[in-house]
């Protein structure tokens, strides 16, 4: 596949609205939020597994509203996005509204980054936001 991006495992692509409030979610201090594979500069032949880690938070799908519980996005290749502002949902900003904790990724070749952000029910980073340490890997033929 040139110049795309393919997950799998049922990405959700709800929009909905910011609570009636216009607050963002809070998450404990102690809340963190990181990819667990692959490591960074790691060198990979085809598709992977992304798999995303998630600590003194809960994951809920999107359109669950619960206490201090989000969803993961992936960023491809691009900045943080607004932090208080719902996550754009394009090729560069996967959402995993269902609540996945893993989903199979394929990228061209060429050097890619990485970064996880976590949104709350409507897509929306928290305050503080959760977002990984960017990443870098090498996707090989």
């Amino acid at each position: 596949m040139r110049g795309g991006v393919i997950a799998s495992l049922g990405l959700c692509l709800i929009a909905l609205s910011l609570p009636a409030s216009g607050q963002q979610r809070t998450m404990p201090e102690t809340a963190r939020v990181y990819i667990l594979w692959p490591p960074d500069g790691a060198v990979i032949s085809g598709g992977f597994w992304l798999r995303m880690g998630l600590a003194n938070a809960g994951v809920a799908p999107a359109g669950v509203e619960h206490p201090h519980t989000g969803h993961h996005h992936l960023l491809i290749n691009t900045e943080l996005p607004k932090l208080d502002e719902e996550i754009p949902n394009d090729r560069n900003h996967l959402h995993f509204g269902l609540g996945q904790t893993e989903a199979r990724i394929e990228l061209p070749p060429g050097r890619h980054t990485l970064q996880l952000l976590l949104g709350d029910e409507n897509h929306v980073p928290h305050d503080p936001p959760l977002y990984s340490r960017r990443i870098t890997i090498t996707v090989v033929p």
